[in-house]
């Protein structure tokens, strides 16, 4: 396994993060203490897209991608002054998963993150 090979993709989209999401919260499986993730690999292209959104804070949600593994979907937020919560904000673009035209304004929040261990 490459240290060096992380993903292309970036850009998730939102129902996808979705799903990822939920996939973690609905997780009930007891971790291996050698193989548990304790910490993320997060690459700079990740983290400059989700900053150009200009928000005053970024989230991070724990989730579980296609391949089984734990990672980290980044969105930024602002605060809404009237509910005084944090409100998400998703980037747009075509996503790696954008299959047409038509897909390449979907809102889409942030990935490319690798596990650690194994990475």
């Amino acid at each position: 396994m490459s240290e060096e090979a992380f993903p292309d993709a970036v850009l998730i989209p939102l129902g996808i993060a979705k799903e990822w999401e939920k996939r973690y919260q609905d997780d009930t499986t007891i971790e291996d203490p050698k193989t548990k993730v304790k910490s993320f690999l997060i690459p700079r292209e990740t983290l400059e897209k989700v900053l150009k959104l200009e928000t005053e804070v970024v989230r991070a949600c724990l989730a579980i991608n296609d391949k089984d593994e734990r990672t980290l979907l980044f969105v930024g937020a602002r605060l809404d002054k009237e509910t005084g919560k944090y409100i998400d904000v998703y980037g747009e673009g075509s996503s790696y998963m954008a299959k047409s035209a038509a897909d390449d304004a979907e809102e889409v929040v942030y990935d490319g993150i690798r596990p650690s261990p194994p990475f």
